[in-house]
């Protein structure tokens, strides 16, 4: 293979134990942001396709924004964010097993998750079908939730798509090859605002334009992903073809796809349950409006630390599969230290012109006024979700995704959720109260992942270790 793992420290004397180093390690830092900038990249692009078509909508008419806006909100909440944390298995597989040398089973694993998602991507079109009737339950207005579902259902064979890319980035990232995922998210991004409009305006299909385009660029940056990997001589270790062994690594591997996949939909639940809770508030625009707007710059600012999070995940499992444990816990230190400088960076900038960053969302004082107060809250949220999104970056490289879960499930909705109706509703502190809450359960969060981070020994999974056995024993893998 061409590609080393990810940055390997040079001339530096590791520390036993979790000592942190005085001065941060300049080469493992340089690795970090090396990685992380591209990774970010990636993420905003898949973000903004979707974006995209939700802004296409809007210049329709409003019935049409609302419709697209509730129907990527739900999307993303039962589909897209199930996909995602499907995916996350192959960060300890794949990691790990690239650490360990074991390179043939990357490609074996990657297929076994395609196949999960494939497998999952039917049982949430069947809730997309339905989603008209599931949205009037939750009490959303028949016209919005009948163009929501109009959406969803033209967004379906995009989410097959969404589910394989995000299988083939994590098979990637784990070998750190990330500048093909840049071109591969921000081509199809480029080429969905043509698509969108030549659909919406030119062929004239209006709304159901915006869901079609978005699943067409989905599928070009899936195929060309897949093609990548099929024609590119960097895999011809780690890929060589499909194979019948893929379906005996389904159900291990599902033992770490799904607590990955319930660890990311924990959060983004708990994130959309605060914004249906401030609309049964009193003045329930005014404070839906600003619950929004702080989800909407936590989840902005988040994609930052996404990139740190995938940075850690694959030092730590690379790290761990080759039997390095010291330099994956020294990565996980800088990076800690790289999230943290960056949060506090987001902070100063809201700080300053947070009136500025309102009213790019709204031009109404009252929000504008009211986004003011939030910010101090805003920020405190900021630099826990950056601690911990790194924190469950190292839980998936260390395959430790069913103990992530757990933490989210006490953290969001034993503490969390119960707090932010205590606040919001009973002692009537309304949209800052519902934020106070969220605030708890972050902390308890990023705690609860630190203490886990720091107690539990680090080792290899069971399958990595077997598949490692095999690989020895059965078909002795050269250096590369």
């Amino acid at each position: 293979m061409s590609n080393a793992p990810l940055l390997e420290p040079k001339n530096r004397e590791t520390k036993k134990g979790w000592g942190l180093e005085k001065i941060v390690d300049v080469e493992e830092a340089k690795g970090q942001l090396l990685f992380a900038l591209p990774m970010i990249l990636t993420n905003m692009s898949y973000y903004a396709i979707t974006l995209v078509s939700v802004m296409f909508a809007g210049h329709l008419g409003d019935t049409e924004l609302a419709g697209a806006t509730l129907g990527n909100s739900w999307g993303t909440v039962t589909g897209l964010a199930l996909m995602t944390g499907l995916s996350g298995s192959l960060e300890t597989l794949c990691g790990q097993g690239y650490g360990a040398k074991v390179y043939r089973m990357l490609g074996i694993y990657l297929q076994s998750s395609v196949i999960i998602s494939v497998f999952f991507s039917i049982l949430i079109s069947i809730l997309w079908i339905f989603s008209e009737e599931i949205l009037i339950l939750l009490h959303q207005k028949p016209e919005v939730a009948h163009m929501a579902a109009l959406y969803l259902k033209f967004l379906i064979p995009g989410l097959f798509a969404y589910g394989i890319l995000q299988c083939i980035l994590r098979f990637l990232q784990t070998q750190t090859v990330i500048m093909p995922l840049v071109v591969c998210s921000l081509v199809p991004l480029l080429a969905h605002v043509l698509i969108t409009y030549l659909l919406v305006h030119v062929f004239e299909l209006g709304f159901v334009g915006t869901g079609i385009s978005g699943s067409v660029s989905l599928w070009i940056s899936c195929l060309m992903l897949a093609g990548y990997v099929k024609y590119a001589k960097d895999f011809n270790h780690t890929w060589e073809g499909l194979s019948m062994e893929a379906f005996e690594h389904v159900l291990p591997s599902m033992k770490l796809a799904v607590p990955s996949a319930i660890m990311v939909c924990f959060e983004y639940w708990a994130f959309e349950i605060l914004v249906l809770l401030a609309g049964l508030m009193p003045n329930s625009e005014l404070s839906t409006s600003l619950i929004a707007m702080c989800v909407n710059t936590e989840a902005i600012t988040y994609m930052i630390t996404y990139g740190f999070s995938a940075a850690v995940s694959t030092r730590v499992s690379n790290e761990i599969g080759a039997g390095n444990i010291q330099k994956a816990k020294n990565a996980v230190s800088v990076t800690l230290k790289l999230s943290v400088f960056l949060a506090a960076t987001v902070i100063l900038l809201l700080a300053f012109f947070h009136d500025l960053w309102a009213s790019l969302f709204s031009s109404s004082q009252d929000i504008i006024t009211a986004f003011a107060y939030m910010t101090p809250f805003l920020a405190i949220s900021i630099l826990f979700d950056s601690a911990q999104g790194v924190l469950s970056g190292v839980s998936r490289g260390c395959g430790w995704q069913h103990l992530a879960a757990w933490t989210n499930l006490v953290a969001f909705y034993l503490i969390g959720m119960p707090l932010a109706l205590l606040f919001g509703f009973k002692l009537e502190f309304y949209g800052k109260g519902l934020w106070m809450g969220l605030i708890c359960g972050l902390v308890c969060q990023a705690t609860i992942l630190l203490i886990i981070t720091l107690r539990i020994k680090w080792t290899k999974t069971s399958l990595t270790m077997q598949d490692e056995e095999h690989e020895h024993h059965e078909h002795p893998v050269s250096s590369v």
